[in-house]
């Protein structure tokens, strides 16, 4: 009898979607025919991997569900089975709410899942996955769970501690994407700084980027997820000797008054914000930082906005997100605070430092006109094609439009020179 094909669901960051890419792999192993987010043909089996973070992530997993529930009631398909964050945090609630699901699994039930698609696990095929990005970058996550404890983060209670995977295995993982194809990888993990405290009983990011640096092929080496409590110095000149580590990091500060930082219990004060960031620009020069920031969680005055602004103004980041504050369930703010700041005042905050930072990106975007960078280029679209310098993230950061009568292959390294630039795009010819 023919298997029944299955289409997977990714919603949320990138740790969901190394989770998805390691079931697709398991299920392909097991005679499945497996699509990531295929609308081109039909599934018999749908499998939604959600996310729980935060109001909006909640309310897009749920939108899907219900949306896929309707298709199921309409004969498109014939199972559903929910997986990930919102379904660790809210199962019992969910099954109550939605029965068209068939079927229930928090974040860490693999085997259940399998077992519920009569399908058994190859552990000696972990962590081998098929991946879901371009065959040219890939994701590789060095942990599981976060043992911070930040006022308003629900993901301690969704994950659980802080757990390590060994450094042999993440170099062995790598080695294989590399032999792959893969030339570019971003390590994630909810706290990357706090890499190998629990494993080793110190801190193990810089001996697993240097080790991961010297792998034949591997031509960008990319960070995602730090954390300015306790931050592992050692990995800066490891990021300065080795040209393959991008110039690039990703460090969430949140905020920078002190009382705000410290009723987010984020264990930082601003004097060494500040310190830490002139570390960073000093030891490794050109560097590129992305931070992200939450504005209106209780107890923000005015007073701490204005601080906040200021510091944006100050520190000029290459690249920043924020979000308004969202109030969770069994988090110490939900216990402790109450969620005073009305939605509209969060909202007007979160537009207020987007413009500050809109006009700061179009600054230094504008400061590169003339320059020449090294591209890796990502995908054809329309008459350019997209690429992305060391100082570019997928998805989340600028993206390089090269408009050329030439063959630039997906995949492939080139040196462009950017001739023009807005907000958060540049425009490039190849040299």
């Amino acid at each position: 009898m023919k298997q029944k094909r299955i289409n997977i669901i990714t919603l949320g960051c990138s740790k969901n979607r190394v989770d998805s890419e390691v079931l697709m792999k398991q299920l392909s192993a097991n005679g499945y025919e497996v699509t990531h987010e295929s609308d081109k043909e039909k599934a018999e089996y749908v499998l939604i991997n959600t996310c729980g973070f935060i109001g909006d992530a909640k309310e897009e997993s749920i939108e899907t569900i219900l949306n896929y529930a309707q298709a199921k009631e309409n004969g498109l398909v014939e199972k559903i089975l929910v997986f990930g964050c919102l379904s660790e945090r809210y199962k019992q609630e969910l099954k109550d709410e939605i029965p068209e699901v068939d079927g229930w699994f928090g974040k860490f039930e693999l085997q259940a899942m399998l077992k519920s698609l009569k399908a058994k696990e190859f552990e000696g095929l972990r962590p081998q996955r098929i991946l879901t990005t371009p065959s040219h970058y890939a994701f590789l996550k060095l942990s599981e769970g976060c043992n911070r404890t930040c006022s308003y983060c629900a993901i301690p209670v969704i994950t659980g501690g802080h757990k390590s995977r060994t450094l042999e295995s993440l170099v062995d993982e790598t080695r294989a994407l590399v032999e792959q194809g893969v030339k570019e990888v971003i390590l994630i993990a909810q706290d990357l700084s706090y890499y190998g405290r629990d494993l080793y009983r110190k801190p193990m990011l810089a001996p697993l980027m240097e080790q991961l640096a010297q792998i034949k092929g591997l031509e960008w080496l990319r960070i995602h997820y730090t954390y300015p409590a306790q931050f592992p110095m050692d990995i800066l000149p490891v990021m300065a000797k080795y040209p393959n580590i991008c110039n690039y990091m990703d460090i969430a500060l949140q905020h920078i008054s002190d009382n705000m930082l410290k009723l987010m219990r984020r264990r930082v004060n601003k004097k060494e914000t500040y310190e830490l960031i002139q570390r960073f620009r000093t030891e490794v020069p050109g560097i590129a930082l992305r931070t992200t920031l939450l504005v209106g969680h209780p107890g923000e005055t005015e007073a701490d906005f204005e601080e906040l602004k200021q510091f944006v103004r100050d520190i000029r980041f290459e690249r920043l997100g924020v979000f308004p504050y969202s109030h969770e369930e069994n988090t110490y703010a939900w216990n402790h605070y109450e969620d005073n700041i009305p939605e509209d005042v969060k909202q007007q905050r979160a537009d207020e430092i987007m413009e500050i930072q809109q006009q700061i990106s179009f600054e230094l975007n504008q400061e590169r006109i003339g320059t020449r960078v090294k591209v890796l280029i990502d995908r054809r679209e329309g008459e350019y094609y997209i690429g992305r310098s060391e100082f570019d993230s997928p998805e989340v950061d600028n993206e390089i439009l090269i408009k050329t009568t030439k063959r630039l292959p997906i995949g492939t390294f080139r040196q462009v020179r950017i001739i023009d630039a807005d907000e958060y795009d540049l425009f490039a010819e190849p040299v």
